[in-house]
């Protein structure tokens, strides 16, 4: 999806470099790609990332994983450009994105007359400040962040449903009531939001732990990079590289943004 317009100000706080892939497995199938992404920055310090992944069964998943990013941004950018300030209010803010999204999704599904489930698709939102990140999650997928020291952690890990290589999905029973809700309220410099697609490359498994190699020259690539359309072709060049397709056969989406100086444009 296309990025929203960011202000000037809050443009030259993040640089963020966006790209989503198709899968070997879906472009054997003629699958098109059903994960969905998008980012917008609507003032202040605040910076907004979606990604979406379509459920591979759902016959019009892409559709879904498009409408959930769009509805989870318009939502988020329509509130304060300010990060709300208490853990409360964050979580509001989360849940109401999270509401807006699947209502989307199922007015999209009432319109073509299609049960919703042919829609499914899970959702991760994240609402980043320099000095925190609060995050919302269905379904698996990650988020992954960088601090001033270098260290590299988890902020959320692939949710799984009951059984193995299944998930959760946005309109799921009881999806938002189960989503994950995260509030680190400490300072990063780099985040990293992917759809499961690229889990095999970027967590070491079964507990999620990043793999750091993976990350630290991604964060330091979009950190340096001003030009946020080479940026993007780079992202898109690496996640159709053998690097990642020996590894995966699934949609790859991957967001990245790195914090740095109002002047550093």
């Amino acid at each position: 999806m296309e990025r929203l317009k960011p202000s000037r100000e809050t443009a030259d706080r993040w640089r963020v470099a966006a790209a989503s892939a198709q899968g070997v497995s879906h472009a054997r199938s003629g699958q098109p790609c059903q994960d969905a992404h998008a980012w917008t920055a609507p003032g202040g310090d605040l910076l907004i990332l979606a990604v979406a992944d379509g459920a591979g069964s759902a016959a019009l998943s892409e559709v879904g994983a498009t409408i959930a990013v769009r509805e989870a941004l318009r939502a988020s950018a329509e509130a304060p450009a300010s990060a709300p300030a208490g853990e409360a209010q964050v979580r509001e803010r989360l849940i109401a994105a999270l509401e807006s999204a699947a209502s989307g999704v199922e007015a999209e599904a009432a319109t073509r007359d299609l049960p919703v489930q042919d829609l499914a698709s899970t959702l991760i939102l994240v609402l980043a400040t320099p000095t925190g990140v609060a995050i919302a999650q269905v379904g698996d997928g990650a988020v992954v962040a960088g601090d001033a020291d270098g260290k590299i952690f988890a902020l959320t890990k692939p949710e799984n449903g009951e059984y193995a290589n299944t998930t959760t999905f946005l309109t799921s029973p009881g999806a938002l009531e189960n989503a994950q809700f995260v509030l680190h309220p400490s300072p990063i410099t780099a985040l990293a939001v992917f759809s499961d697609g690229l889990q095999r490359c970027a967590l070491r498994m079964p507990d999620a732990t990043p793999y750091a190699p993976f990350f630290t020259p991604l964060f330091r690539f979009v950190a340096d990079e001003p030009d946020a359309n080479e940026a993007n072709t780079q992202l898109t060049a690496f996640l159709n590289s053998p690097r990642v397709l020996e590894r995966t056969d699934d949609d790859i989406t991957l967001i990245l943004a790195a914090l740095v100086p109002a002047s550093g444009h």
